[in-house]
């Protein structure tokens, strides 16, 4: 299962964070799959990228609580809802274009 979860960056009393799709079994400085932003709570920074993000969103991973309340504040998920109702109303158009 993949997740996307912060990777701790930076030096001591100065941490930055690198939001990262990873495998549940790594460690918290293991070696992720793909970069898909960067998150600095000092200076209050955030770099995401989104069609990476909403790619890994829609093959099925997990966010941890903070990296979703980022994504949140974004507005990264309701791109993905977006993307979800365009696939379903396309099917459905598929359907009764069948029929």
């Amino acid at each position: 299962m993949v997740k996307l979860r912060l990777k701790r960056c930076g030096r001591k009393q100065r941490s930055i964070y690198r939001i990262v799709a990873i495998d549940v079994r790594s460690r918290r400085e293991g070696r992720d799959l793909r970069k898909v932003g960067f998150y600095d709570p000092i200076k209050k920074q955030i770099y995401l990228n989104v069609p990476a993000i909403l790619y890994f969103l829609e093959k099925g991973a997990q966010p941890t609580r903070t990296v979703h309340d980022i994504s949140k504040k974004a507005e990264v998920l309701k791109e993905l809802q977006i993307n979800q109702r365009n696939e379903i109303s396309e099917i459905e158009k598929n359907r009764k274009g069948g029929i």
